[in-house]
């Protein structure tokens, strides 16, 4: 196998003393910015790369296993759509914790929501309870977080363009809200958005969605769907997420990213990355 690092920080030090343990040699294959290097054919097996990956998040570097003959689906031209979770993952905020701010209730609903990202409370409860806080609140709120606390997620800007230029449709998947993947939709020229509806009545929100709930399931079968649509298998979709939520739509994908996930997002991941940005893809799928 083909062993790829990837840092922000880290020195040459640090590297080399992770290829030692891989007894390999780390080629440096930074590009654009990004900061990379290869170990190539290394003797895989499931006891070195516990010991890698120990090692790498220790030292805060990224780490990929890739077969060292190049297999399908191992280039970013082999594949057709890109699936994105948008908050945590596009974007660095949970958005429903930030509009539960205005109401002075963000460690509530934050807990929720962690809770539900670990997988440890079921999505449409957790989505049901914490949307129901939110009642009462002016709707103007949900421009205010738009405006004042939205940001992309690092790299978010590279990998998108990487992206587009290879010819890869885009879809934004999301159990939070329309009110943002419509606008992220526009703002980025992505291709395809799902989300929930907040209920708005009289300028306020009413604390309940309107329509089905974007859960798991729904993710799986929005990729499902767009797939069908693109007439692609879904082996040619790259899924990214960061929650227990998004491990349904990784499972059906050809290539599954974690993106500064929970644990169990990161176990069953084909891939994590947990420090670089989400531009990190981009020297895997080289």
């Amino acid at each position: 196998m083909n062993l790829i690092l990837q840092s922000l920080d880290a020195d040459r030090s640090a590297i080399d003393r992770i290829a030692s343990l891989a007894d390999a040699t780390a080629e440096d294959i930074s590009s654009g910015g990004r900061h990379a290097w290869r170990c190539a054919d290394v003797a895989y097996s499931a006891s070195l790369k516990a010991l890698i990956e120990a090692a790498c998040y220790g030292a805060r570097i990224d780490c990929a296993w890739l077969p060292a003959t190049p297999q399908p689906g191992a280039k970013l031209a082999d594949f057709k759509l890109l699936a994105m979770d948008m908050d945590s993952t596009l974007i660095t905020i949970e958005c429903i914790d930030e509009i539960a701010d205005m109401q002075g209730l963000k460690p509530q609903v934050a807990a929720i929501t962690e809770a539900a990202m670990r997988g440890e409370l079921e999505f449409n409860e957790s989505l049901t309870r914490r949307v129901a806080l939110l009642k009462g609140l002016e709707a103007s709120a949900l421009q205010r977080v738009y405006d004042e606390r939205l940001q992309l997620s690092p790299g978010a800007q590279a990998m998108l363009a990487a992206v587009k230029a290879a010819g890869i449709k885009t879809l934004l998947v999301s159990g939070g809200f329309t009110f943002f993947t419509d606008r992220m939709k526009d703002a980025l020229g992505l291709d395809y958005a799902h989300s929930n509806v907040l209920e708005i009545v009289d300028g306020k929100l009413t604390g309940k969605v309107v329509g089905g709930i974007v859960n798991a399931e729904e993710k799986k079968n929005t990729v499902a769907r767009v797939c069908a649509e693109l007439n692609i298998a879904a082996s040619q979709a790259i899924v990214m997420g960061d929650g227990a939520n998004d491990l349904a739509m990784m499972s059906i994908a050809g290539l599954s990213v974690a993106f500064r996930a929970k644990p169990v997002v990161r176990e069953k991941a084909s891939v994590a990355l947990n420090f670089v940005g989400l531009d990190g893809i981009l020297p895997i799928l080289a």
